[in-house]
């Protein structure tokens, strides 16, 4: 079995409280397609290419895509990963989309998160039709040569069929509780 979703696999519901102080579940976003990143405070990968994901989101947004990101991250690896951390994240750099914290990491798991950013893609069935990476550079955006998850909505908000549907997430790993900084679950290593 594989340890992340399969294009076609259905979005895993949730039920998350945002930095706003207010819970939502998947039902809450009724968009065409819907984005779900697992991102976090701290990794180099995330913070490097944040103006990247913020570029998407203004470019696909009027387009009816709506884009969540949930910190899955153990607040006891990281300590800046806490829900205080994204809090003040978010104020500071007022990004524009939804920011949700899965303290239990059971989210994660659901997805199959692998690292810090890792995007999926959900279609208006919310089904998964790509899952992977923003960019091929996201510790440093501006150096970047691939541009899948911009290409991946742009087919797809188009009707046509998206060409590249899985790549590999390139980051930090997800921090799990309890294990090394470094740890993956092992049905993950053979995806990496």
């Amino acid at each position: 079995m594989k340890f992340t979703l399969q294009i076609g696999d259905k979005a895993p519901s949730f039920n998350l409280l945002s930095v706003e102080g207010k819970n939502y579940s998947i039902e809450d976003f009724s968009e065409n397609v819907l984005v779900i990143f697992f991102t976090c405070n701290h990794c180099p990968y995330v913070t490097g290419s944040d103006e990247h994901t913020r570029m998407v989101v203004n470019k696909f947004s009027p387009m009816g895509v709506k884009f969540v990101g949930i910190n899955s991250n153990s607040k006891n690896t990281y300590a800046e990963d806490d829900y205080d951390g994204m809090v003040r994240r978010m104020n500071s750099n007022k990004f524009p989309w939804t920011y949700l914290y899965d303290e239990t990491q059971e989210i994660a798991l659901a997805y199959g998160a692998l690292r810090t950013p890792h995007f999926y893609v959900f279609d208006k069935g919310r089904k998964l039709i790509y899952t992977g990476r923003s960019i091929d550079t996201p510790r440093n955006w501006p150096d970047h040569q691939t541009t899948e998850l911009l290409d991946a909505l742009k087919q797809h908000v188009n009707g046509e069929e998206i060409k590249v549907p899985v790549t590999n997430p390139i980051g930090c790993n997800v921090k799990w509780d309890g294990k090394d900084k470094h740890w993956m679950p092992d049905a993950a290593c053979d995806l990496i």
